[in-house]
């Protein structure tokens, strides 16, 4: 997942469509914990977090009934930033005009509540693993666990595959087809909401 992905624009044309439902959940299965974590990331409380992420989650569905998807003129993931930034930034100054209406904020508070920037290299990085630890829990279930293990082991835990192989009762050999079965999945998997089946090398 070191390359950008693109937001397929199948998905996108199926979430404008109001009535399929379908697409609207696979939507926020994916996006929302991205944004939830996001949120939680830059100091948010759990119910704060989870108030953010349903305001992107309203504020994105009002809006693609009229998004045209142009890569040209940016990602959907970027602009889906974009949304969350505003969202977030929007809510901490609610919080602190609030606090301020109340008697004030003490400093660690105004320390604590930091506007997210423009640009945040972490979104992107959240993103991917995002699309990761989906794609895993999609096709999880296809594979017989020491093929499974054979993957996680080689490709996340980062052994190498003589260890993999004493340790699995497998031959080396067995070890790189079974993670290569899952990676080759794993794509295709991704591929089907983002259009780009990179993967981590």
């Amino acid at each position: 997942m070191n390359e950008t992905p693109v937001t397929r624009p199948s998905l996108l044309l199926r979430v404008r469509n109001a009535e399929d439902a379908a697409a609207w959940g696979q939507f926020v299965e994916i996006y929302t914990p991205l944004i939830f974590g996001f949120c939680r990331g830059r100091g948010l409380q759990e119910a704060d977090a989870a108030d953010v992420a349903q305001e992107v989650m309203r504020a994105v569905s009002r809006s693609m009934g009229r998004f045209d998807y142009n890569p040209e003129r940016g990602t959907f993931r970027s602009w889906l930033f974009t949304v969350t930034r505003n969202k977030f930034n929007n809510f901490l100054e609610r919080r602190r005009n609030h606090r301020e209406a109340d008697g004030g904020t003490t400093m660690q508070e105004l320390i604590e509540a930091r506007p997210c920037p423009e640009h945040d290299a972490s979104w992107d990085r959240e993103y991917h693993q995002r699309l990761f630890d989906w794609a895993c829990a999609q096709i999880r279930g296809e594979f017989q666990e020491g093929t499974w293990q054979a993957f996680w082991r080689t490709a996340v835990a980062e052994e190498s595959g003589e260890e993999v192989a004493q340790a699995l009762g497998m031959s080396v050999g067995a070890v790189y087809v079974a993670k290569s079965r899952v990676r080759t999945r794993l794509r295709e998997c991704i591929a089907t909401v983002t259009g780009d089946d990179s993967l981590p090398a």
